[in-house]
């Protein structure tokens, strides 16, 4: 094992998930749904908690993990969470309902988050998080970053996409759209970016006042 791979699962390793994450993270498993790294995890919920977060926006619910991670951040912050997978949300309502989260917190909408999203209000909310399909990830940073007020961030999980964002000879279209993602938005005036390199990468975007 390289120190870089060394690196990555000592950051995940450390982490301590709660029993009800845990059991979303085996149940995401399960059912063949790749949940974020718990290193990512706990960077959202501190990027979350550190910005006072009151209103967060999920793109791919999956059976709950991330979302979990996002409200452990926000105690009081309201979650809507997209995806187009009725089963994945029964299984996420479950969740976040034995860890205690009042339903009136959690909002989960059923549907294609391309046909969503652009009926969301702009400029609404504190924080977007990014974790559906990877050959939309650059339509749903564009509507994260309509969606999010002057100083709200977007996050885009597994960023560096198993390791092949950074390889030049990685050719596919899933990492030369992350890699294009990551480029354009580091020379953008209009965010400061920056990607962790803990688990498969977490790009954060904060939107700056114009």
């Amino acid at each position: 094992m390289s120190d870089k791979d060394s690196n990555w699962k000592f950051a995940d390793d450390v982490i301590v998930e709660s029993d009800v994450i845990a059991r979303a993270r085996q149940q995401s498993l399960e059912l063949g749904i790749e949940p974020i790294a718990p290193s990512i995890g706990a960077q959202a919920a501190i990027v979350v908690a550190a910005t006072a977060a009151e209103s967060i926006v999920e793109i791919g619910t999956g059976v709950g993990v991330s979302g979990l991670w996002l409200l452990t951040g926000g105690t009081d912050a309201q979650l809507t969470s997209i995806d187009a997978e009725v089963d994945h949300q029964q299984h996420a309502r479950g969740f976040f309902t034995e860890a205690g989260i009042a339903s009136n917190r959690v909002r989960l909408i059923t549907g294609r988050a391309l046909e969503v999203l652009p009926r969301m209000n702009e400029n609404s909310y504190d924080i977007v998080f990014v974790d559906a399909d990877p050959a939309s990830v650059i339509e749903y940073v564009e509507h994260g970053l309509r969606l999010v007020r002057p100083g709200g961030t977007v996050l885009v999980a597994h960023a560096l996409w198993k390791g092949r964002v950074a390889d030049p000879a990685a050719r596919d279209d899933v990492a030369t759209g992350f890699r294009t993602l990551i480029t354009e938005t580091a020379a953008s005036g209009a965010v400061i970016a920056a990607v962790s390199p803990a688990g498969d990468g977490l790009l954060q975007l904060t939107k700056l006042t114009p």
